[in-house]
């Protein structure tokens, strides 16, 4: 059966996943499969028993809805951060209008602040290009996509 992590407590090994059935399942670490670690909205593919969730894997076949690829968020950053667009691939809509916004000043004032708004919002961008980039997996995940932290 296929679901979604709701909960997991590293202190207790234990958590909760949401089947697509509608029903909640408990599981412990011990049923845990892969080798990343679970965490909170991940899809997994599971062997359903008396509502315990058992031989629990993360569910195959590319990203699951509301993941997203940190390398590509990282390039976004790193090419196009002076036009939010990685702002705007992690969900992130107010942060990614304000980039533009901050560009499109820099561009009308260019004679009064030579490109100075533009040079800063690029800067910006590299850095959470590089952070992006240097986080692990599960960092990036925690951090950006179900954290949602909007800056570095």
């Amino acid at each position: 059966m296929k679901g979604k992590i709701l909960d997991f407590s590293i202190q207790t090994n234990s958590g909760v996943i949401s089947g697509d059935d509608g029903e909640r399942y408990n599981f412990s670490g011990a049923d845990w499969k892969s080798e990343r670690h679970p965490t909170r909205g991940m899809s997994v593919d599971f062997a359903a028993e008396n509502h315990q969730a058992k031989e629990i894997y993360i569910a195959v076949g590319g990203p699951a809805l509301g993941e997203k690829d940190k390398i590509l968020a990282g390039l976004f950053a790193v090419f196009l951060g002076a036009f939010g667009i990685h702002k705007f691939y992690l969900g992130y809509k107010t942060p990614g209008i304000i980039v533009l916004l901050i560009n499109t000043v820099g561009i009308v004032l260019t004679m009064f602040l030579f490109f100075i708004p533009n040079y800063i919002v690029c800067v910006i961008g590299i850095i959470e290009g590089i952070l992006y980039l240097v986080k692990s997996d599960e960092e990036f995940e925690q951090t950006y996509v179900i954290g949602k932290r909007e800056w570095f």
